[in-house]
C-alpha cells in the first residue's frame, strides 16, 4: 500500500499512517480476497503491504505470509492487527526497490496499489515475478491510467499510473491468465462511484 512516488517518501508515509487508527479498512481488498480464495495456502509475499490488511487476511486463511513495506509505522500497525486477529505474519521493513525476495519461493506474490514511475515500477514487477514459485500465482492490482479520466479517486499524477498491458512484457516467465481494467465500487454519501483498476493475474507453470 505504501508507494514511493515522487515527493512522497518514507517519512511522508509514516506521518500519514500515524495520523489515524487505520488509513484503510482492516478488511482485505474484495477482488484480492475473491482471487485468492480458491488457492491452496502456502507461502505468500505481500509487497508494499502497508497496514497489512491483505497479509493478515491471508494468514487467517492458513498462509505463511511475509509482508514488506518501507514504513515502520505502517508495519507496527500491521503487527497490532495481526495480533488482534490471532495470526502471525513475518513483517519486513524494506523498500520494495531494494528488497530481494527469495527466488521462486512463494506460492503467491501480491503487489497491490504500488504506484511508481515506470522504471521503478518495472523493477518491482521483475522482482515480484522472480519470487513466484513453480505453480505459484502473481496478483497485481493498481490504480489504472484510465481512472484519471473515466474513474473515481486515486492518484492524479499520471506518471505513477499504468495499465495491465504495461506489465505484460515483464511477465514472459509466467502464464498470464488475466490482464485488464476492472471496476471497483466506491461508496459515497449519496450513492457510489466506480474506480478503474489495473488487474493482472499470472502463474508460473514450472
Amino acid at each position: 500500500m505504501s508507494s514511493v512516488r515522487p515527493g512522497f517518501a518514507r517519512d511522508d508515509w509514516n506521518t500519514r499512517y500515524a495520523q489515524k487508527e487505520l488509513v484503510w479498512t482492516a478488511e482485505p481488498n474484495r477482488l484480492f480476497a475473491t482471487e485468492t480464495a480458491s488457492l491452496e495456502p502456502g507461502r505468500a509475499l505481500d509487497l508494499a503491504c502497508g497496514e497489512g490488511r491483505n497479509a493478515v487476511w491471508l494468514a487467517e486463511q492458513g498462509w505463511h505470509v511475509t509482508g514488506v513495506d518501507f514504513s515502520d509505522v505502517a508495519l507496527a500497525k500491521a503487527a497490532e492487527l495481526a495480533a488482534s486477529r490471532g495470526v502471525h505474519v513475518d513483517w519486513v521493513v524494506a523498500d520494495v526497490l531494494e528488497y530481494e525476495p527469495e527466488p521462486r519461493a512463494f506460492d503467491l506474490v501480491a503487489m497491490l496499489y504500488l504506484q511508481l514511475p515506470r522504471e521503478e515500477l518495472l523493477h518491482a514487477v521483475r522482482s515480484a515475478v522472480g519470487a513466484v514459485a513453480p505453480g505459484g500465482t502473481l496478483l497485481v492490482l493498481a490504480h489504472d491510467t484510465t481512472n484519471l479520466t473515466a474513474g473515481y479517486g486515486g492518484p492524479k499524477d499520471a506518471s505513477v499510473l499504468y495499465t495491465a498491458a504495461d506489465l505484460v512484457p515483464e511477465l514472459l516467465e509466467l502464464e498470464v491468465e488475466r490482464a485488464e481494467a476492472v471496476g471497483r465500487s466506491v461508496p459515497l454519501e449519496d450513492g457510489e462511484a466506480i474506480a478503474l483498476d489495473a488487474f493482472v493475474r499470472a502463474h508460473r507453470l514450472r
